[in-house]
């Protein structure tokens, strides 16, 4: 009886720890996937942006310090790494909602089929890159949930796993949009 407990205690042990390194190893997979998902619809945005300046240069002549940041922004984002990506969106959300608020100035503008076409692609994109911050955000805790409580605290510090960062909108987003001028 008691070598079964010498051979048992070990063994249950032993595969506590592997059933937790195995949550910890499925929920950072998860915060990278999620994260993945973000990207493809931040390349989407990306790819928009060229054809978006495209279609407004001709009309927005007198605006074209806005459509000259957009674009500096677009590059520094696809240079960047994935923290500069995460830093420099507000700043990316922020220009082209500049670009829309100025086309409202410039009715023939809002009136070519090529800008509607990439207005509406946009306005989905940004759907669909709030969905997929929302799928990342729920990851993150989960993950930031193991990564903290006990006993997988234990594991993951012994793994070396961190904290991960939420997604979170700048402050300048969180200002009520304005209506009247």
């Amino acid at each position: 009886m008691e070598t079964w407990m010498l051979l048992g205690i070990p063994l249950i042990v032993a595969i506590v720890v592997i059933a937790m390194i195995n949550s910890l190893i499925g929920k950072k997979n998860q915060v990278n996937f999620a994260f993945a998902s973000i990207d493809a619809q931040l390349k989407k945005r990306y790819d928009l942006v060229p054809n978006l300046v495209a279609a407004c240069e001709k009309y927005m002549g007198y605006e074209e310090k806005v459509l000259k940041d957009l674009t500096e922004t677009r590059t520094k984002i696809l240079n960047g790494g994935d923290d500069e990506k995460v830093a420099l969106e507000g700043v990316l959300s922020a220009q082209l909602r500049s670009v829309f608020a100025v086309a409202e100035n410039y009715p023939q503008l809002k009136a070519v089929d090529n800008f509607v076409i990439l207005e509406r692609s946009l306005n989905e994109v940004e759907e669909q890159l709030a969905a997929s911050r929302r799928a990342f955000n729920a990851a993150v805790t989960v993950y930031n949930n193991a990564v903290e409580m006990f006993p997988t605290n234990i594991v993951a510090s012994l793994l070396g796993y961190k904290l991960k960062t939420l997604f979170e909108i700048p402050p300048e987003e969180r200002q009520p949009v304005k209506v009247w001028r």
